[in-house]
């Protein structure tokens, strides 16, 4: 039996495909520009030899219907006839569950109905999760479905920490609150540190740093989110690629009457072209250090003002914390980038965080230590997996409601 994870965008569909025993990544995709007359299909999957195949397909798909079915017909097409095997259950990342959901939630007619509700929370993003899961329920009617929230984990965020100084009223009325995001990431990577240091994820205070075009920051105690950079919205916390992180909110109404540009103008700004991208026109950070290093100094700057406010975090959640056993790296940034990694610690050795430059720019792969003997906090890199932390939960989940350990 098999475990789906969906990961619907507005014009794309990531998946991946688990067998339940071992939760075992058998195929895995992406289908691109949906709506379009190229949207393109990469599916790769694992063959009975234990060796991975690819097929790349391109035709016009309409909708995300047609997308599923595409995606569908491919992978059996790419099973060769061989038997179909049966589907468990389908766990989709959704990406806003308010304070509704502090858990993964299965999905009924009325779990659906509140996730549609919290569309005004995230509208760039929901609209896509829920076509998703209703198309995945027309096709596959008889299957379990489970929703899997990004701001899920946050939900233990005291009030001290998601509440912003702002009138009650707009907490009470509006939902106005921090949320926090990426929560799939940083749960899967503070159990993964836990199994790693062979210790109870429950007596443990972590720092994580989920790094890559969207980025944030988590303060775990004891196996619980006390603190999260990402806010009301993605937009948030730490430089990204193309968000702006952190930024007095005057800015907004004094660009609208420097510019003239209405708000949603401006918004579109801040998310899409602020961040790195706004720095130095790029957002790509393998290029940004490359042009760094060739003495570009608008990318040195972007390098700098990234590092610099990941180490400001660091700190930040140190003070909330009062101990830390160690800080995590993760996501495309975190996980390959020796630089950044070095930058965001250096100077902080008064805290006990102190690298190994060696071993941090050591070309290896997989879970790692990277901090120098004489650091009293660890330093791991961690690849994340969001998609078999869905497929965890999905289990879990399902498992609960039947009684039993899946």
């Amino acid at each position: 039996m098999r475990i789906i994870v969906v990961n619907s965008g507005s014009s794309s569909i990531k998946y991946e495909v688990f067998e339940l025993e071992g939760l075992v990544a058998t195929a895995k995709g992406l289908l691109e520009r949906i709506g379009a007359q190229d949207s393109r299909l990469k599916h790769r999957w694992l063959t009975p030899s234990g060796k991975w195949e690819e097929i790349v397909e391109t035709r016009h798909v309409a909708n995300h219907r047609e997308g599923f079915s595409f995606i569908l017909e491919v992978s059996n097409r790419a099973r060769s006839g061989g038997q179909v095997p049966e589907i468990f259950a389908v766990g989709h990342r959704v990406v806003h569950g308010g304070e509704k959901f502090s858990q993964p939630a299965i999905i009924d007619d009325a779990a659906l109905k509140t996730i549609e509700e919290l569309i005004p929370l995230a509208p760039l993003h929901n609209p896509a999760n829920v076509t998703g899961i209703k198309v995945m329920r027309e096709l596959l009617p008889a299957v379990p479905q489970v929703a899997v929230f990004d701001t899920a984990f946050h939900q233990t965020m005291p009030a001290r920490a998601f509440h912003y100084a702002l009138p009650a009223e707009f907490y009470r009325s509006y939902d106005v609150r921090r949320y926090g995001f990426h929560g799939t990431s940083h749960q899967y990577v503070s159990g993964e540190a836990a199994r790693h240091l062979g210790r109870p994820l429950e007596t443990l205070n972590l720092i994580t740093l989920h790094l890559g075009n969207g980025a944030s920051a988590t303060a775990i105690e004891r196996g619980k989110s006390i603190d999260t950079s990402m806010g009301l919205t993605p937009l948030e916390g730490l430089v990204m690629g193309t968000r702006c992180g952190d930024l007095d909110p005057a800015v907004h109404f004094y660009l609208a009457r420097k510019t003239g540009k209405p708000f949603e103008e401006i918004e579109g700004i801040l998310n899409k072209e602020s961040g790195l991208k706004g720095i130095c026109g790029l957002n790509d950070m393998r290029e940004i250090q490359e042009r760094s290093q060739g003495g570009d100094a608008q990318a040195e700057l972007a390098l700098e003002m990234f590092c610099y406010r990941v180490k400001k975090y660091i700190g930040a959640y140190y003070a909330a914390l009062g101990s830390v056993d160690a800080v995590i790296f993760t996501g495309g940034i975190g996980e390959n980038s020796a630089m950044v990694r070095t930058k965001a610690c250096e100077g902080l050795s008064a805290l006990g965080i102190i690298m190994d430059e060696r071993r941090n720019s050591a070309d290896a792969g997989g879970l790692r230590e990277i901090q120098a003997k004489e650091g009293g906090i660890r330093i791991l890199v961690i690849p994340t997996n969001e998609e078999h932390e869905i497929a965890r939960q999905t289990v879990e989940v399902l498992g609960r409601v039947k009684g039993q350990r899946l």
